[in-house]
């Protein structure tokens, strides 16, 4: 069968199920295996089963060796140490590895770096979907021309996000750091608790929220002089972050070896 072959990390979580099925759903796209955990409860199970299609007689799989073997691309939403070791297996592979996980380590984000000057082509980013990656834009635009309004970032997430902040709200940060020449990790504040005192100018405020089933909600709160803007995206399928994702996988298995971003998929980038 021709078509970009892609491997799905993750497979019984509900976001490898989201990327199952939006493989099925688009043309040129062949899903070549599914990887899990061995200890996963979706393990030896049919992945399209799984993501709520018929079967593909295609088995979860924990052989990450024997799932990668003739395959041209991985979809990653796993967990940070997990993406580290998927990135080094597609560096001599010259894989494409596109990783939506969130909550790295800076000692992690170099590993993956190196994984694309060794070969990979990597895609990673906070947020596949088209619109937070307008937002970034917009964020960035808006907090250089605000210059002395303060920026406080809301996001909202299910009950089951280990995270925080989460990776689109750090996506958003890092955009508003941009905006005004300033480096996010000395100008964020994760949190306040207690007698804080007043704000610090030019900071970066986050605040992570927790309930219930929401896929993602993101604020960012631009408050000046009697005044506040208040810029918003709500995600109401997770398909738009898978659809993101192979988006991007279709477009890096064009490109060098490599750390990409979904601003140099969509063009944004300067």
């Amino acid at each position: 069968m021709s078509g970009l072959k892609v491997v799905v990390a993750g497979a019984g979580g509900r976001m490898g199920a989201a990327v199952i099925a939006a493989i099925a759903a688009t043309p040129g796209l062949v899903l070549h295996a599914a990887l899990d955990r061995h200890d996963s409860p979706g393990s030896g199970k049919d992945a399209g089963q799984l993501a709520g299609l018929l079967p593909l007689a295609i088995p979860v799989t924990s052989d990450s060796e024997a799932a990668l073997a003739g395959a041209d691309a991985l979809i990653d939403f796993t967990a940070p140490a997990v993406s580290v070791h998927f990135a080094e297996l597609a560096a001599p592979r010259g894989l494409v590895h596109v990783i939506g996980t969130t909550g790295f380590t800076p000692e992690e984000d170099w590993s993956i770096a190196k994984a694309g000057q060794a070969g990979a082509r990597i895609v990673k980013s906070g947020n596949f979907s088209l619109g937070v990656n307008v937002l970034a834009g917009l964020v960035q635009q808006a907090s250089k021309m605000l210059a002395d309004y303060d920026i406080e970032i809301v996001e909202m997430h299910h009950n089951r996000k280990v995270d925080a902040p989460s990776g689109t709200a750090l996506l958003l940060g890092q955009a508003a750091a941009e905006g005004r020449n300033v480096d996010l990790a000395t100008h964020s504040v994760r949190v306040r608790d207690g007698h804080t005192g007043a704000r610090v100018n030019g900071t970066i405020g986050f605040a992570s929220l927790r309930g219930g089933t929401v896929v993602g909600e993101h604020t960012v709160l631009l408050a000046g002089p009697s005044e506040r803007i208040e810029l918003t995206h709500r995600a109401e399928n997770r398909s738009i972050f898978a659809h993101g994702a192979l988006h991007a996988a279709v477009w890096a298995n064009r490109q060098p070896p490599g750390l990409y971003g979904m601003a140099d998929v969509l063009g944004f980038a300067e």
